[in-house]
């Protein structure tokens, strides 16, 4: 027996954007693509047009037509029925069962260097900080919207926007200043990425770069005027996205060589450079303290809105009863521990078992491919439901009728469908390609396929009641 949640209006429009930049800003990525020079912003511009745009167009219209809990659940059950949503939220939850260790591991390595670098490869250091984080987060999750959304609001703040923009204002003192630029001269035809078959693998990254921008749908049950609020926060954190990232990509690529920055793997050392270079390398501990706390706001708003939406499947009863328990703060706390659990034990293997990286490289890749199906389930429900219901109000509507909806909704389409594909490509190192490709699709349908196994198998005692207990 579950205690009945208290559904409280606590997310207004601040909040909801903040969740969408938490989920998606990310400091790490800076240096990776920042090595790809002016260039960096032809690769955004792909990813922004591709899917960022897209995506955001299209959970805006969704989360106001249909502002249910669930998100990606309620969206494309609209459209394609309880099988189609069911796989769509479970294929976002289970692709963060393996994302949750990289994340810990950046997190635990950036506290490292703001306290002694060397434990960084210290296996029971960075286990230990990992563990304290990933259940750290998952209890501020247990206290539900409301303290999740204050953590949320001042960590993106404190841990992303500020160091991001702290990187930004250096750049443009490093251009005011007179001091040499590693990059050759700008001109829009350095704008324009070298795409072949080399860098085409990259394009599944930088698509992916802006995955999490429906996460603010997850929290409708808990906004207080989700028609108005959604689409202007989903404006709102797409242009703080923007501005954050490729202005910051693009000072670390003026002032950091790109030799620098190929050996420089992690995000501190090309920050130690910067700061080293700008004679304030005594920024650089508070700047690490900083992103770390960033890091620890970005798992929490992947761990917290899933798990949401998949507390609601249960509830409907489309999963044993294990899964519907709620606390009084309306937190899944039995699907909080089931991934807490899950994720502890595939960050002890990344730990300690360094030997197992080339199957890791097979579950990284698989996140991709889940990824990918979650984002084509989406776009594919946008469009169908301008067919299906056409008369459901929606108080923000991509513009241009249904032309405007196949613009968008094809642009996605075709973005993610590419990124699935070129996702299939495996690394130079692996010797068979064929292995590879069978393992990441095997291991894909695998995690995809439970809700189809749960809705053969569904009960009627499975349930949720009104009291908020579940059936007999």
């Amino acid at each position: 027996m579950s205690e009945a949640p208290v559904n409280k209006k606590v997310l207004g429009l601040f909040a909801l954007a903040m969740i969408n930049v938490a989920a998606v800003l990310s400091i790490r990525n800076f240096p990776s693509m920042a090595v790809y020079g002016w260039s960096c912003i032809g690769w955004y511009i792909i990813g922004a047009v591709l899917f960022l745009i897209p995506i955001s167009l299209a959970g805006a219209e969704l989360a106001t037509g249909w502002p249910e809990g669930g998100g990606v659940y309620a969206w494309v059950k609209r459209a394609f029925g309880e099988k189609g949503g069911f796989t769509a939220l479970f294929c976002e939850w289970s692709n963060n069962l393996v994302w949750f260790p990289t994340v810990l591991s950046f997190t635990a390595s950036t506290l490292a260097f703001a306290l002694t670098p060397n434990l960084a490869s210290n296996p029971w250091f960075m286990f230990s900080v990992m563990m304290i984080v990933f259940w750290g987060t998952t209890a501020i999750a247990y206290f539900g919207e409301e303290a999740s959304a204050k953590f949320s609001n001042v960590g993106v703040i404190l841990g992303s926007i500020i160091p991001a923009g702290l990187i930004i204002l250096l750049g443009l003192w490093w251009l005011g200043s007179g001091q040499t630029i590693v990059l050759p001269p700008f001109s829009f035809g350095q704008i324009v990425p070298a795409i072949d078959l080399s860098t085409l693998p990259f394009f599944a990254t930088v698509v992916l770069l802006f995955a999490g921008m429906e996460m603010a749908g997850f929290h409708a049950l808990e906004t207080r005027d989700p028609q108005k609020d959604f689409p202007r926060a989903m404006a709102l954190s797409a242009v703080i996205i923007v501005i954050c990232t490729v202005l910051a990509t693009v000072a670390i690529a003026i002032v950091i060589p790109v030799d620098q920055l190929s050996l420089a793997s992690g995000v501190m050392q090309a920050i130690q450079y910067f700061f080293d270079a700008a004679g304030i390398a005594w920024l650089v501990g508070p700047m690490a303290l900083l992103i770390t706390l960033g890091g620890v706001v970005n798992l929490a708003s992947w761990l917290i809105g899933p798990a949401k939406g998949l507390g609601i499947v249960a509830e409907e009863g489309n999963m044993p009863p294990l899964f519907n328990r709620t606390n009084k703060y309306g937190a899944p706390v039995a699907v909080l521990v089931i991934q807490a659990l899950i994720g502890s034990i595939i960050s002890l293997l990344y730990v300690f078992l360094p030997s197992v990286n080339q199957a890791y490289w097979i579950l990284s890749a698989m996140t991709v491919e889940l990824l990918c199906i979650v984002y084509i389930l989406v776009f594919a429900a946008l469009i169908k439901l301008r067919y299906s219901q056409p008369d459901t109000p929606r108080p923000f509507k991509i513009p241009g009728g249904m032309i405007g909806v196949w613009i968008v909704g094809g642009l996605g389409l075709f973005g993610t469908i590419l990124a699935f594909v070129v996702g299939l490509m495996p690394p130079s190192y692996f010797s068979s390609g064929i292995t590879y490709v069978s393992s990441v699709l095997l291991g894909t349908f695998i995690l995809a396929v439970p809700p189809l196994i749960f809705l053969k198998f569904k009960h009627p005692g499975w349930l949720k009641n009104p009291q908020g207990g579940t059936n007999p």
